[in-house]
């Protein structure tokens, strides 16, 4: 999904590219989970699979309905921490513990924020617009969630 740029396309275009780039987020925590054996790791793995089965769902129920419902105040994305800058992206391996799949998960979602950026930059003023923001605004705290996480646990000042 890297190679587009800041354009849009036509709604139902739009709408599955988003639900392909959910769907591919999908596949790669279902592939984490297949290989990582730490319980905590796996919790957080199958959390976030879910979280990308249900974005899938929204965006597939747009496609039928022409629309997305409800959530119209949910179209602020929160700050986050940008740990994916600070935390190496590594190869998960079956010994991969709970810290090392929250950075393989924070650099999932930070990928997905940067679509759902690009998507909503080139559609705005399109009625489509609303609908990226949206999406980015639940990927950002999907992010703040996992970062909350990482830095309770595994930061050095706590």
């Amino acid at each position: 999904m890297d190679a587009q740029g800041d354009v849009c396309y036509t709604f139902e275009a739009a709408i599955e590219m988003a639900t392909k780039m959910e769907d591919e987020g999908f596949r790669a925590y279902l592939s984490a989970l297949r290989i990582v054996k730490d319980k905590a790791a796996r919790q957080i793995f199958k959390e976030a699979a879910l979280d990308e089965l249900e974005h899938k769902h929204q965006l597939e129920k747009t496609l039928v309905e022409g629309e997305m419902k409800g959530g119209a105040d949910l179209h602020q994305t929160v700050p986050t921490m940008n740990l994916d800058y600070v935390l190496a992206k590594r190869e998960l391996r079956p010994e991969s513990d709970a810290r090392e799949a929250l950075a393989y998960a924070i650099h999932l979602e930070k990928g997905s924020i940067d679509f759902y950026q690009r998507m909503s930059r080139g559609c705005e003023g399109a009625p489509m617009a609303v609908l990226f923001q949206r999406m980015l605004a639940d990927e950002t705290r999907h992010l703040q969630s996992l970062e909350d996480f990482y830095e309770q646990h595994f930061m050095a000042e706590n």
